[in-house]
C-alpha cells in the first residue's frame, strides 16, 4: 500500500514540475513581447502553484488514510495478542 502511495505522489510531483518546465520554455520561445511573456510565465506559474498545492493535499489525504488504516491494523494486532496471552494463561 504504501509502494502505491510513493509511486502515485513522486509521478504526480513530477508531472508537475514537468508541465512548468515546459510551459516557461515554450513560453521563452514563443514570438512575444517581453511584457506579455513575463505576464504568461506569472500566470504558469500561478498554476503549477496551484496544481501543485492540490497534489499537496491529495499526498497528506491518502497519508491520512495511510496513518488510519496502520493504525487499526496495530490496534487489532494488540487486541489478539492480548487474547492469546488469556488463552496461554488459561
Amino acid at each position: 500500500m504504501y509502494e502505491e502511495f510513493e509511486e502515485t505522489g513522486g509521478k504526480a510531483l513530477w508531472f508537475v514540475a514537468g508541465a512548468a518546465v515546459g510551459a516557461t520554455i515554450a513560453l521563452l520561445f514563443a514570438p512575444s513581447s517581453g511584457r506579455v511573456t513575463r505576464r504568461r510565465i506569472s500566470r504558469a506559474a500561478a498554476q503549477g502553484k496551484d496544481s501543485l498545492a492540490d497534489t499537496g493535499r491529495e499526498l497528506a489525504d491518502k497519508s491520512r488514510d495511510l496513518y488510519e488504516k496502520g493504525r487499526r491494523i496495530a490496534d487489532d494486532a494488540a487486541d489478539m495478542f492480548e487474547r492469546g496471552k488469556k488463552m496461554v494463561e488459561g
